[in-house]
């Protein structure tokens, strides 16, 4: 079974140094929107800073296979008409 790393970078980098035996991408995939889900509850009000931080999923060669990327920016200058 294929090991897939999650990497997060969000101004410093944390990355994943034993992986995660999953069946394929589509499984890494639905794991790595997991994982962001779980990272944004732990974040709180600090997401709302502005700064972008990602989740980089590699394989055990090192390779990229994707990245999800997020960052809020609050606008407190909305219309209220």
């Amino acid at each position: 079974m294929p090991r897939y790393f999650f990497h997060v970078h969000d101004g410093s980098s944390t990355l994943d140094s034993e992986g995660t035996e999953l069946p394929d991408i589509f499984a890494a995939q639905e794991e790595a929107i997991l994982l962001s889900g779980e990272l944004l509850r732990e974040m709180g009000g600090k997401f709302w800073n502005g700064e972008e931080w990602s989740l980089e999923v590699t394989d055990e060669a090192g390779r990229i296979l994707f990245i999800l990327r997020f960052s809020a920016e609050e606008r407190t200058d909305l219309d209220s008409t």
